[in-house]
């Protein structure tokens, strides 16, 4: 009866060590199977974007995913990194936010964040819809104050890590002025940039917000 137990386990340890070795075989191959990082790990990746930003990367304002294609690459990866550390994202009334950081830690293989920043910055830049309405003119005169970081015609610095404005959706940088202004993003101290952009905010109403959003469409 003492031996009975132990001729019982022996089927089921050869069991559990078959299954094991399946295992491992089946990871080998999915790893064998996994583009190195690069343009063609990117492409991979850009597959559980599509379902917001679109297969060209136009956006979707109803999910309030922003036009991303043709993005600097710097710029790209440093909002993914954002997004991972909880920089951004963390805000509780920021849902939109809070979805694309759960999305940003499924890139979890070395070279993965900079490879979807690769494939998204050779996408076509797409042309976007006015949707805002308001006073180019009158917005041209606060833009002043966003050209030593964004440049007079919306292009970006990479330097100082503004990124280009010039071809976003309106709605999506009027959002962004709300959320910076909210404080549900650019409080985290180590978020340099968006620390540097939320006090900008601080003096713009709706309709401030409005016109210069609406003179940056001007410049596309």
């Amino acid at each position: 009866m003492e031996l009975q137990p132990q001729v019982r386990m022996m089927p089921r340890k050869k069991s559990l060590r078959a299954a094991a070795a399946v295992l491992v075989a089946v990871g080998a191959t999915a790893c064998a199977h996994t583009p190195p990082p690069g343009l063609a790990r990117g492409k991979e990746i850009y597959a559980t974007c599509v379902p917001c930003h679109g297969a060209d990367g136009a956006g979707n304002q109803e999910l309030g995913a922003p036009n991303i294609a043709g993005l600097p690459k710097w710029y790209v990866q440093a909002e993914l990194l954002k997004f991972q550390t909880r920089q951004r994202g963390v805000n509780a009334f920021d849902t939109i936010g809070l979805r694309m950081r759960a999305m940003s830690r499924t890139l979890n293989l070395p070279g993965d964040v900079e490879s979807v920043a690769e494939y998204v910055a050779t996408l076509p830049r797409n042309p976007v819809p006015t949707t805002v309405k308001a006073n180019p003119m009158a917005g041209k005169a606060t833009y002043q104050t966003c050209v030593a970081c964004h440049g007079a015609t919306a292009r970006g610095t990479k330097t100082v890590g503004a990124p280009p404005l010039y071809d976003q959706a309106d709605w999506y940088l009027l959002r962004q002025l709300h959320q910076f202004k909210k404080g549900w993003r650019g409080t985290d101290p180590r978020d340099i940039t968006g620390g540097t952009m939320r006090p900008m905010t601080f003096s713009l109403d709706e309709n401030a917000m409005a016109n210069v959003v609406a003179y940056i469409q001007t410049l596309k």
